[in-house]
């Protein structure tokens, strides 16, 4: 697929991805507090700090400057290592202790350090950015607090004057680390479960991406695909006439039609007896329920002008409930199919050397009579060719073929449209017929025979029958008919030896 689903990150990828970032951010303020300096000393200029010396400035943007090189090149080799992230902080911190030591009034800024760190989403970042903040804290406010005592008559020692400066310092450096650990978990949750959020979307529409590839994969085998989508009610051709119009989807509106788009387009194409088989089985309204827990259902069909086909609902995703959601219609040309199923069939019945039906295709025709009455018109014919051991013996196998093959075709010809004719055996035939008359059909299969003379071998073709109708014997069996039938087949047989003067039992 052209439009892949792109990759998300994971939240570990998504903290140093972000360390990155925040640390090339870092580094930028870095360089542009190289200007404090200067801009504390046009402080100092315009009396605004009467306590700091010029060279304290010029010693600042000096600090600054290596510390923000020294960032630089740790971001160079470790662009995503805690440690780069550290360094940023700590050279915060020790730019405000330096100011502080060098007289400049520091207050809230002390606590903008902790603050940075929260943009790491780390807690290890933030808990060091805490307490570095607060140890440089004492360090410097313990080192001027000489000084500032000196100018205060408040404060008798400069001890006194540092309980008082770092008391305010701790209570809000506590009440800082609170709210900011309350902050960071709160920003931590949100983006965790943010790139989760992303992660199930891109496994979704990965998944749905899989989907699709399928449904162009079966776009190729089908002749006709037609996604159907039960969430939004619509349909959408994925191979078809219609399938490159993409104004072609459309709405599903039960209230309107309990077919799809493309079956309405079908249904005139249909052959007549098996219209409202295939009505009731595209009906859209349906097919979730019929699908049920199944992954297919399936039926085949004839088109008036292209022959059988098969079409298939096929569930391509499930709701919570497990109710097929996303269902693909399928419609595949299978006439070639069916032919070579009707040819394998016609090959299983039939007898390879006289094309005519075999044993089993007997046995399966005749088992109908099982579940219904035996028509009135009713007759099995049993039919066996006389000689056939004599012909083998004396002429050759092929000459014995050749009675057989000639005997098959006297029978189709006698019996005609009024029945089938079946080879059961080596010389062995039976008929199963619709006729009023049997005894007269009889007496045709037997002038048949009798009037071929066209052999290679010398043949001549002489047959034993027998038949049993129904209307002569009501109350029988297809399997008592037969064995009637064959009964008076083997009377006939046994004349025939008899008149030849032949001893059967030689034959």
């Amino acid at each position: 697929m052209d439009n892949a689903p792109q990759q998300t990150k994971s939240y570990d990828e998504f903290l140093r991805e972000n360390r990155i970032s925040v640390n090339k951010s870092l580094n930028v303020v870095l360089w542009f507090c190289i200007f404090t300096g200067p801009a504390i000393a046009l402080g100092v200029a315009g009396g605004i700090f009467k306590n700091v010396d010029y060279d304290i400035c010029i010693q600042i943007s000096l600090i600054v400057a290596i510390l923000a090189f020294g960032h630089y090149l740790m971001l160079k080799k470790w662009p995503d290592s805690v440690v780069t992230s550290i360094t940023a902080l700590l050279a915060f911190n020790m730019l405000l202790a330096y100011m502080t030591y060098g007289r400049v009034a520091v207050y809230l800024t002390w606590f903008l350090v902790p603050l940075l760190s929260l943009l790491f989403c780390d807690t290890r970042i933030y808990i060091f950015a805490v307490i570095s903040n607060y140890c440089l804290m004492l360090l410097s406010t313990w080192m001027v607090a000489p000084y500032f005592s000196s100018m205060r008559s408040d404060y008798g020692t400069a001890l006194a004057y540092f309980l008082n400066a770092i008391g305010g310092y701790t209570i809000e450096t506590i009440i800082m680390t609170v709210a900011g650990l309350a902050l960071g978990r709160l920003a931590t949750t949100y983006f965790r479960d943010t790139m989760v959020q992303q992660e199930d979307l891109v496994k979704h529409e990965s998944q749905m991406t899989e989907q699709l590839d399928i449904l162009d994969s079966m776009a190729e085998i089908y002749d006709k695909v037609n996604l159907i989508d039960f969430y939004k009610m619509t349909e959408r051709p994925l191979r078809g006439d219609n399938a490159d119009d993409k104004l072609h989807k459309k709405n599903l509106d039960f209230a309107v039609n309990d077919h799809t788009y493309m079956t309405r387009q079908i249904m005139g194409d249909i052959v007549g007896d098996q219209a409202q088989e295939f009505i009731n089985f595209t009906n859209i309204t349906t097919v979730q329920d019929r699908l049920g827990d199944k992954k297919i259902i399936s039926g085949e069909f004839i088109n008036k002008y292209n022959g059988w086909f098969r079409a298939q609902y096929i569930v391509a995703e499930r709701g919570a409930d497990g109710r097929p959601m996303i269902v693909v219609f399928t419609i595949q040309n299978i006439e070639a199919e069916k032919r070579r199923e009707e040819h394998l069939i016609r090959i299983a019945m039939t007898d390879e050397l006289t094309r005519l039906y075999n044993r089993r295709c007997y046995e399966e025709d005749i088992l109908v009579y099982h579940e219904k009455e035996i028509e009135d018109d009713f007759s099995i014919f049993s039919i066996d060719v006389n000689g056939l051991k004599a012909a083998n013996d004396t002429k050759g196998h092929a000459a014995g073929d050749e009675l057989i093959k000639t005997c098959s075709e006297c029978l189709l010809k006698a019996v005609g449209l009024m029945g089938k004719v079946y080879r059961t055996g080596g010389d062995e035939f039976i008929a199963i017929v619709h006729t009023d008359d049997s005894n007269a059909l009889l007496n045709t299969m037997k002038k048949e025979a009798e009037s071929w003379t066209n052999s290679k071998y010398d043949n001549r073709l002489s047959i034993a029958v027998g038949y049993a109708a129904h209307k002569d014997h009501p109350a029988h069996t297809v399997e008592d008919l037969e064995k009637v039938a064959d009964r008076m087949m083997y009377r006939d047989k046994a004349e025939y030896y008899k008149a030849a003067g032949i001893d059967r039992r030689k034959q």
